[in-house]
């Protein structure tokens, strides 16, 4: 293990001006600001100004590296995680885990109220030791060279060895997007190792999926929602699972290419309101992109999709719940998709269920200082277990 800090050469920094400078621009053909047929044009022209002339991405490495980075590898797997200390009298280790189109840094905005509480006007007692880690295949968690080591479930394999290395025997989780996946899949492999599992989205990975009787009153509308999303929002979706490759060739080496490709998520997913700065601001879009551009982690990325549905292991889904560690699931109304209550009582052992009318799928980055109090909420009883358990 050793620390690690972002600091990319001054070349490639060049190198990405120059490819901004050269950009050819596609003609848009009855596109609107709600972004109907996808990225809109002036939007992005506005935003690649600001890239050119404005961004600072120094100015972001600063801010990144003022907390605690460091790499390992786990079974010949790189991992690049962030590690801060909490300041309480007994903090709980937490793992927080990103998803696509996310980075590790889409949890800049709280990583210190959980990490120092009192420092928010919250109790100390709630601190956590926070690791951070970016998923293998994303940003500085690369490169990756073998198949098979992109996707939720080999993540959720090497994550309980990275919180050995660090000498966590138990331990919480969280995770959104993909990550919901990583964190319940521990939650069904290893729940022995973890105190709970916290989902702010739910992704299940085995059957049973929810019925249509699942859906319970007050609910028929997120059927209906779900059904929108893919029929009508999955192009990617599909692309990604099947031939994430060819993608690659046009994403790989064209920055605006890749930002049009990763921030119409940020629109569409998130509870922005038809203004995506209603919920970003252009430094946090741009630097989305330069930690996929500068660490020419698109495709691997990508093939979360690819080997979910490609190498997928068997699960023992015989047994409900499928996730037998104790989870809290928060939803938000304006995500991309939602779950019923009566099924996920039965898919995982449901402890806290939370539903908000406002915020969307980034809940890091649009709802922090809820998705804070929530986690802090589900978790609180678990620091009494294991305080009562090394006061044995």
């Amino acid at each position: 293990m050793q620390a690690f800090r972002v600091d990319i050469p001054q070349p490639q920094l060049d190198d990405l001006r120059e490819r901004l400078l050269r950009t050819r621009w596609p003609p848009e053909i009855g596109n609107n600001k709600n972004w109907s047929a996808g990225t809109n044009l002036a939007y992005l022209r506005e935003l690649v100004e600001y890239w050119i002339n404005t961004y600072d991405w120094r100015a972001q490495e600063r801010a990144i590296n003022r907390f605690g980075h460091f790499k390992t590898s786990i079974d010949g797997t790189p991992l690049h995680f962030i590690h801060e200390k909490g300041k309480g009298p007994n903090p709980l280790p937490l793992i927080l885990n990103h998803g696509w189109p996310w980075t590790f840094w889409d949890f800049q905005k709280i990583i210190e109220p959980l990490t120092d509480p009192a420092a928010y006007g919250g109790d100390p007692a709630d601190a956590f030791d926070v690791i951070v880690p970016s998923l293998p295949g994303f940003a500085f968690s690369s490169p990756i060279e073998k198949p098979g080591d992109t996707n939720f479930y080999r993540a959720a394999e090497l994550l309980p060895g990275l919180m050995s290395q660090l000498g966590y025997e138990k331990f919480c989780v969280q995770g959104g997007d993909f990550g919901s996946m990583v964190a319940a899949f521990m939650g069904h492999k290893t729940p022995e190792r973890l105190h709970g599992v916290y989902l702010n989205l739910i992704m299940p990975f085995s059957n049973p999926f929810p019925a249509p009787e699942d859906y319970g009153e007050g609910e028929k509308a997120w059927q209906q929602k779900n059904n929108a999303f893919n029929g009508e929002s999955a192009a990617y979706l599909n692309l990604q699972m099947t031939r994430p490759q060819t993608a690659a060739f046009a994403l790989h080496d064209s920055p605006v290419g890749l930002a049009s490709w990763l921030i119409e998520k940020r629109f569409e997913w998130s509870d922005c309101k038809g203004d995506i700065e209603f919920c970003f601001d252009k430094d946090q879009l741009i630097t989305t992109v330069m930690l996929y551009w500068l660490t020419e982690t698109y495709v691997t990325s990508a093939r979360y999709y690819y080997e979910s549905l490609h190498f997928m292991p068997a699960v023992d889904d015989a047994h409900l719940p499928i996730v037998s560690a104790p989870t809290a699931v928060l939803q938000f109304e304006h995500d991309n998709q939602l779950f019923p209550h009566r099924w996920a009582e039965k898919y995982y052992n449901l402890q806290r269920w939370t539903v908000e009318t406002e915020g969307g799928h980034f809940a890091p980055m649009e709802s922090p200082e809820l998705l804070v109090k929530d986690m802090q909420a589900f978790f609180r009883p678990m620091r009494t277990q294991e305080n009562s358990r090394r006061a044995e």
